[in-house]
């Protein structure tokens, strides 16, 4: 990515490498399905998944470089503030972790996009403990 050039000259973000939205609603979608039974971290959620797959894929492209739709329709991310009411502890950070880092590893794009990925994605988790 840091090598790669889009047309008009200008670095390659992660969000066109891996393929741009129809990419990270997927990897969302696969997200959500592997927690949908997890006894640790589904009770994180609510009954209806809809609206957090929808936030999440939606921050996910404006972070790794897709549109602001995330910001414009939802304001400022606040990541940690948005997950203050929850306990999350080290077992919803792992089993949150693991879930997603399975989702990113079973995608078909570059390594480099996945340990990318996957990197963000252990700080993020980490970031969000609070208990």
């Amino acid at each position: 990515m840091d090598d790669q050039q889009a047309p008009h000259g200008q670095p390659v973000t992660l969000y066109e490498a891996v393929g741009g939205q129809p990419y990270f609603v997927a990897l969302v979608e696969d997200f959500y399905g592997r927690i949908e039974t997890d006894p640790v971290v589904r009770p994180l959620y609510p009954d209806d998944l809809g609206p957090s797959i929808t936030h999440t894929a939606l921050f996910l492209i404006q972070y790794w470089g897709g549109p602001g739709t995330y910001s414009e329709t939802r304001g400022h991310p606040r990541l940690r503030m948005r997950h203050a009411p929850f306990v999350i502890g080290q077992a919803e950070r792992d089993g949150w972790f693991k879930h997603m880092s399975d989702a990113v590893n079973e995608t078909d794009v570059i390594q480099e996009a996945k340990d990318m990925m996957i990197r963000y994605f252990d700080h993020a988790a980490t970031a969000m403990m609070n208990s």
